[in-house]
């Protein structure tokens, strides 16, 4: 199908925004659209329903610059599709969207534990999340994060983890420093490729609005207007624990999350993981959330091969 918008009540200059950043990030939501702007035109070839979106969310963003927002930017297209953007007027159901993936795609709760580690979110400074891998912990950590940005809750966030072996040392792997963290780092970047375009991150990661760095780099800073995530903070002893929480600045929100049975320390021990949600028990406004093997959310055989390790471990 083809069609054609006119812009009969507002200029292209207005509408796109500068760069044509606005157009740009629509267009994003609508893959599989081909969309041509010339002049006052937009030219559409697609699918009829492709079609009829794409020119009601055109008119959405007319109104919202004619009815008193000053200049249009890519975060009011996510408005129009988010919905209501207040964290206080979240409502935690099984069907609650958190942000919308690159496809459009809805990133919402999968199950009851992820539920509450979102309402513990809503309802705490701190939050860990604690379980198995596959349960979805940073996943959800990031999701949460990126909504939070794209409201304009937070200015910016931040993403850590400590550069700790897996059976490989840091030391001998190719390249500068960051070519050495980045495999650490990988599913931060994964993560975040799945609900922002490719070309926007890069902008924000250049300009400081998205970080990612090892743990070792945070010493010294105070986080603020910030979501902050630890990941992988099994791998962490409570010294560094202590240090990571303690950069804690005016509203901001931190998110740990960690596998203790994955700890990969020379000596298991030496993990401040549970030391710390131990210690930190009963403090209000903060929350954990233990996550168990039934809350796995990849290929089904994970829960089996977790079951089965876990198994392993206990008659050791």
């Amino acid at each position: 199908m083809k069609t054609t918008i006119t812009l009969d009540r507002i200029s292209p200059v207005e509408l796109y925004g500068p760069a044509n950043r606005v157009l740009e990030a629509l267009c994003n939501w609508f893959p599989q659209l081909k969309v041509t702007a010339r002049g006052n035109e937009i030219h559409l070839e697609g699918s009829e329903t492709d079609c009829r979106k794409f020119s009601e969310k055109i008119g959405m963003l007319t109104e919202r610059r004619l009815t008193g927002h000053v200049n249009l930017t890519p975060y009011d297209v996510e408005d129009i599709f988010d919905g209501e953007r207040a964290a206080e007027r979240f409502v935690l159901r099984s069907d609650a969207i958190i942000v919308h993936g690159l496809d459009g795609k809805p990133i919402r709760a999968r199950n009851k534990t992820q539920e509450e580690m979102v309402k513990a979110y809503f309802e705490n400074d701190l939050v860990f999340a604690v379980g198995p891998a596959g349960t979805g912990k940073t996943y959800m950590a990031i999701a949460l994060a990126v909504r939070a940005l794209k409201n304009r809750e937070i200015k910016r966030i931040i993403l850590t983890r400590p550069a700790v072996e897996a059976g490989e040392r840091l030391g001998f792997l190719p390249g500068d420093l960051k070519d050495k963290l980045d495999p650490y780092l990988q599913p931060l970047y994964d993560a975040l490729g799945d609900m922002i375009p490719g070309k926007k991150l890069n902008e924000f990661m250049e300009e400081g609005t998205i970080q990612i760095a090892p743990l070792a780099y945070m010493r010294g800073r105070t986080l603020d207007k910030a979501c902050v995530i630890l990941d992988e903070a099994q791998n962490t002893n409570i010294g560094q624990l202590k240090m990571f929480l303690t950069r804690m600045g005016s509203d901001a929100k931190f998110i740990v999350t960690g596998d203790a049975s994955q700890i990969d320390l020379p000596d298991k021990r030496d993990s401040g993981l549970l030391k710390g949600i131990a210690l930190l028990k009963g403090i209000k406004g903060i929350s954990t959330i233990f996550f168990t093997p039934k809350d796995i959310v990849r290929h089904p055989l994970v829960t089996k091969i977790v079951k089965a390790f876990d198994a392993d471990a206990k008659e050791d």
